[in-house]
């Protein structure tokens, strides 16, 4: 088996909402890293579910970060997306409260935990890429459409989503809390 420079991880279902908890398993457990990536991204659902996707999405990213801080885990690594940038729908609204969050509480002196986000443009063959959209367009003779003229669409493999996400969780940047994102063209 290839050595990695991560000991053991361990696969925990549980409401990130859920304080209580959380708590529970952040004592059991100890973990030094949390990679958060829960969330709702169905962005027409959510249009439909505002405050359901600002409890889930927001208060819930919130509630682990807290939680996080308080077992002092090394590093809190927080999946976004590229919506949060320029935030035009719901989701992106509420990832872009989950990178504020993160980032208040990075900046805090009395937190030790180090805070980093990476945002994801369009991933390839992940749930919810555009790709299976513009193969259906492609299928019935274009046009191949976009959101907007000037919208630019950015790419990258799993793979590459992988290493920025497993980049982040190692990394020994002194940065108290940082922000990165990653777009193929």
């Amino acid at each position: 088996m290839e050595e990695r420079e991560f000991p053991a991880t361990l696969p925990v279902l549980a409401d990130v909402g859920n304080e209580a908890k959380l708590r529970q398993v952040f004592e059991r457990y100890r973990p030094t890293i949390v990679f958060h990536a829960a969330a709702y991204k169905h962005v027409p659902l959510l249009e439909a579910n505002p405050l359901e996707a600002v409890r889930n999405n927001s208060l819930a990213t919130r509630t682990i970060a807290r939680v996080a801080c308080e077992f002092q885990v090394e590093r809190f690594v927080l999946i976004s997306t590229d919506k949060a940038a320029n935030p035009q729908t719901v989701m992106g609204q509420c990832k872009a409260l989950c990178e504020w969050i993160v980032e208040a509480l990075g900046h805090r002196n009395d937190v030790a935990t180090r805070f980093v986000a990476v945002r994801f443009g369009n991933v390839l063959a992940s749930s919810g890429s555009v790709i299976p959209i513009f193969r259906k367009q492609i299928e019935r003779g274009g046009p191949v459409t976009v959101t907007h003229p000037e919208m630019t669409r950015y790419f990258m493999t799993i793979p590459e989503a992988v290493s920025l996400v497993i980049q982040a969780g190692r990394s020994r940047i002194a940065a108290r809390c940082t922000s990165w994102t990653w777009a193929s063209r």
